[in-house]
């Protein structure tokens, strides 16, 4: 009897590794956040724009350019009334008088007062922030959103000196005047940084120093 040749084996088919079930797991707890990280990074976000729009970011360059209609409206309003061009309208001979001085010091005690408020919503902050996450992925998020918000609380508070610095210049009656030279620091500048206290050039020449010196 005749055999008949046995059929090959087909080659068996590749077999394709399941997806890394971890892997997608772990993904997705990083790319979506969980409640706790979602509180964390809302109230840092908005502290650090309070900051931003308050102590740590000096107002815009203001212009000097004076408007000659504005220049007698100091006389009628009261240093609450003013307003930034108002102030630089008014003549140089009226540089640092009563009602000037006023104004700066408005400005500075709002800037405190600002400071003081973010401090505090830090406080509460850190103390609402105080559950335990077991996510290793959150828990760094939101001590580095801590971190963050303590590092500008840090900046402010050194801020806050100067302006409290400002306000006993003004007290007694030097608030406005370089301390190297004497001269007038300008309300342009002074409206752009409230707590300066060195003309724009004597400012300049300090920086130049410590660049060259490192001193």
């Amino acid at each position: 009897m005749k055999k008949t040749a046995a059929a090959p084996t087909p080659a068996p088919a590749p077999v394709t590794p399941a997806p890394r079930v971890g892997r997608v797991s772990r993904l997705s707890q990083l790319t979506v956040p969980s409640m706790a990280q979602s509180v964390a990074s809302t109230a840092a976000k908005s502290s650090f724009t309070q900051v931003a729009s308050t102590a740590l970011v000096p107002p815009p360059h203001v212009a000097l350019k004076k408007d000659p209609k504005l220049a007698n409206n100091w006389k009628t309003k009261t240093p609450e009334q003013l307003t930034d061009p108002e102030v630089i309208a008014m003549p140089d001979s009226e540089y640092m008088n009563e009602k000037q001085m006023a104004y700066f010091r408005l400005k500075l005690v709002g800037l405190k007062q600002g400071i003081l408020e973010n401090a505090g919503e830090t406080t509460e902050h850190l103390r609402e922030d105080t559950v335990v996450v077991p996510d290793p992925a959150d828990r760094a998020t939101i001590e580095e959103e801590h971190a963050l918000e303590l590092r500008t609380r840090d900046r402010e508070r050194k801020l806050l000196k100067k302006i409290e610095q400002s306000i006993q210049r003004i007290d007694a009656g030097d608030y406005g005047y370089c301390d190297e030279t004497g001269e007038p620091i300008g309300v342009g500048r002074l409206l752009a940084r409230p707590t300066a206290t060195l003309s724009l050039e004597a400012q300049q020449r300090r920086e130049l120093k410590q660049k060259m010196f490192g001193d």
